[in-house]
């Protein structure tokens, strides 16, 4: 039975060392890194890229020769008859006599080989134009949406980060608090106490074990919310490492001196490349209006014979070949063309409206940011002398409580205001971190 107990104890002990092994610690930089790689959101932009290159190559395709190759084998069983009147071809019939005739042998027999290359068409050249803007179009679409991938991963993550120290602090707390309680209830019991005061206690264990627990479940969604965005499994142990965020304030302060230059806004030049595309359609509308040039090359064979077997002797076949260009030349389209360069006109038009009002709205947006920034700058700076001030009265009251010349209400009171004091801190440098990825997303600095 102890050997068995003993195989037990050493299977659990190295499930769990194993279980340790595979923690993944994360950096917030590693975070964005796995998020650009495994994000399914980033992967089917980036494979939006490549259908464009794909579409891209379909448009160069119209640039190349055509070549299409055919055979064919007739067997007219029942061939088409011409009516002709008989007095033509034999004296002595009534004139107006008409007779069917068939000119047509029963079995026929072609194989051919056509080529054409387009020489000039306007849309064609345009779109051959436009390759490179569409491909750039395409991959500023994917940094949008790698920058909005970046800016959640950058709140989430740091929002976890104080989220676990709020969370230890409480343990820490609960801890104490228990402690407390358990002098108390020996004070009590020597009839050095009262029922209220253990009572009291009790309340405030019991107040700090649900919160510990409504903390400690809400932290287990906030991390598999983390994975989900980076596109890892929820299931999968991580640990954060970049945990420091008491020093935000000067990171702050530098990034309030940047400024701005819309030149590294993902949106700002997505439009910009959206203008591009604009033109470039007005051209292709504008362009329609010249004809089109083609070249074409035929050569093929054929024969007939009333004979089945005669259709295999190739050295009967007829060859024939035609050489020639096209002219396409567009006169009257009940006038399309006019009305999609109109569309095409006002589209730029209104690509150029978006542009402004993206340059507009990140001004707001930084301008907001800024002074967000700023004033949780000042509240950090107070709610930190007030978590120092909270602090040292608890830490007074414990020694107070400890030599015998305090209460444990004075305790509890100190305890509670500090958990307040911690609270509001942590709170204003959430603001921080949250005003910061808002500036930086307004900037163009999430990279």
């Amino acid at each position: 039975m102890n050997r068995f107990y003993f195989t037990l104890i050493s299977i659990l002990l190295t499930a769990s060392a194993s279980k340790a092994q595979n923690v993944i610690p994360l950096s917030l930089e590693a975070c964005m890194d796995y998020a650009m790689k495994h994000n399914y959101t980033i992967k089917n932009s980036q494979l939006d890229v490549l259908i464009q290159q794909a579409q891209n190559n379909e448009t160069l395709s119209a640039s190349y020769p055509r070549i299409n190759g055919k055979m064919e084998f007739d067997d007219f069983y029942i061939p088409q008859s011409s009516f002709v009147d008989a007095s033509a071809f034999q004296p002595g019939i009534p004139k107006g006599y008409i007779v069917p005739i068939s000119f047509t042998v029963p079995y026929a027999a072609s194989a051919g080989i056509t080529t054409s290359q387009l020489i000039f068409d306007g849309s064609v050249l345009i779109a051959l134009q436009a390759r490179k803007t569409v491909m750039e179009f395409a991959r500023q679409n994917g940094k949008v949406t790698e920058e909005t991938i970046r800016y959640n991963v950058y709140k989430a993550y740091n929002s976890l980060v104080i989220a676990y120290r709020q969370y230890d602090i409480i343990k820490a707390s609960l801890s104490f608090a228990r402690s407390l309680e358990h002098d108390i209830i020996v004070t009590q019991q020597t009839g050095f106490a009262e029922k209220i005061d253990v009572e009291r206690t009790s309340v405030q264990v019991n107040n700090l074990a649900t919160d510990s627990i409504r903390i400690g479940n809400l932290l287990s969604v906030s991390e598999q919310m983390l994975k989900y965005q980076i596109g890892m499994d929820i299931n999968t142990p991580v640990v954060l490492t970049d945990t420091i965020v008491d020093q935000r304030k000067q990171e702050a302060l530098t990034l309030l001196a940047e400024g701005k230059n819309y030149e590294r806004v993902p949106e700002y030049n997505l439009m910009v490349t959206a203008i591009k595309l604009n033109e470039f359609n007005l051209r292709r509308y504008k362009l329609a209006a010249l004809p089109t040039i083609a070249g074409f090359w035929a050569y093929g064979t054929n024969y007939g014979s009333n004979k089945f077997n005669d259709m295999t002797m190739f050295n009967r076949y007829w060859g024939n070949s035609t050489l020639g260009l096209q002219l396409n030349v567009p006169i009257f389209n009940g006038f399309l063309r006019e009305n999609q360069v109109t569309e095409a006109k006002l589209n730029i038009e209104k690509a150029r409206n978006n542009m402004e009002n993206i340059k507009q709205t990140l001004d707001f947006q930084a301008s907001v940011s800024r002074t967000t920034l700023k004033n949780a700058i000042l509240q950090v700076q107070n709610q930190r002398r007030n978590l120092e001030v909270a602090n040292d009265v608890l830490e007074l009251a414990r020694k107070k409580y400890k030599a015998g010349v305090g209460s444990n209400l004075e305790v509890t009171t100190a305890q509670t205001d500090q958990l307040r004091a911690q609270t509001n801190y942590f709170s204003s440098l959430l603001d921080i971190i949250n005003a910061e990825a808002d500036l930086k997303k307004a900037l163009g600095l999430l990279k």
